[in-house]
């Protein structure tokens, strides 16, 4: 897994991050979702870099390896401005100064505030299962509370935690054959850690609050994404059903945005790597139209 990979940890302000990186080239840094960790793109990275890439994967703050601060009553330490912060940090301290970034699921969150608080250091976005944490919640179904409970249920105080610790391997349920057993066994290890339970619900409960506020912040101040954005959904997932078209939500969020549909589950990256991995290299190339 990530043959021809460095790693190494990178200290930020307020995080330790574990990072993976190959290849030669133009600069790409991909963020996963949750509970996943960096190892997610083991299938994708190396492809970018085939296709002419440097491919930088972290571990977000306080997932896999990398680890934030204590938790704090405004959870201010896990919002996506801190975690933005850290991937600028980090990409800085590898020598780029500017980049391109695709981000799943929460990771999709932190690259919306890349770009919004850091708009000369993308050069190009793509946002993959995800819209903005405020599109979700507004208008607020009962469609959607149903079927995307976890996210109030994580936010409550330590109550997930001690459901989740329990009996970690039960909750959060992985296939190595789907996954890669590299893969698997990575999540699985980082699952089992009770600091990186606590960070991952700390994740949630900064969005519900603090994540909130910025992007309503941004949406009454017209803050636009100014860089390209590609924006990729899974066909066997519930985003579009619960949600309409992603692309004219993001509309609303950038002028120039493109994209579709692949035929996959949620875990794009481990399910459909070759498709993801081909939108990804012609948009980050500028081929895309």
């Amino acid at each position: 897994m990530f043959e021809g990979f460095e790693v190494s940890t990178v200290r930020t302000d307020g995080a330790s991050v574990f990072v993976r990186q190959g290849g030669e080239g133009p600069p790409v840094v991909l963020l996963h979702g949750h509970p996943r960790t960096s190892a997610t793109w083991h299938r994708v990275a190396p492809l970018l870099v085939r296709g002419g890439f440097t491919v930088v994967c972290p571990d977000l703050r306080g997932y896999g390896r990398s680890r934030g601060p204590a938790p704090t009553a405004d959870h201010a330490g896990y919002s996506k401005r801190a975690v933005a912060g850290d991937v600028v940090e980090v990409m800085r301290a590898l020598g780029h100064d500017r980049f391109a970034v695709a981000g799943h699921d929460r990771g999709g969150a932190v690259a919306l505030r890349l770009t919004l608080d850091h708009p000369d250091a993308v050069s190009r976005v793509a946002l993959l299962d995800c819209l903005p944490i405020s599109e979700h919640l507004s208008p607020l179904t009962t469609e959607f509370a149903t079927q995307w409970w976890h996210w109030f249920f994580f936010a409550q105080p330590d109550i997930p935690e001690r459901v989740i610790n329990a009996d970690p391997d039960s909750w959060y349920r992985g296939d190595p054959r789907i996954m890669g057993r590299e893969n698997h066994d990575e999540w699985r290890e980082a699952t089992r850690n009770p600091e990186v339970v606590r960070a991952m619900l700390e994740d949630y409960r900064a969005g519900l609050t603090v994540d909130l506020r910025h992007e309503e912040a941004d949406r009454a101040a017209g803050n636009l994404i100014r860089c390209p954005a590609l924006v990729l959904w899974s066909l066997r997932d519930d985003l579009e059903d619960l949600h309409g078209d992603p692309l004219r939500i993001w509309r609303r969020w950038a002028k120039d945005v493109r994209g579709h549909g692949i035929d996959s589950g949620h875990h794009v990256a481990e399910q459909a790597p070759e498709e993801l991995a081909s939108a990804l290299g012609e948009f980050f190339a500028g081929r895309t139209a």
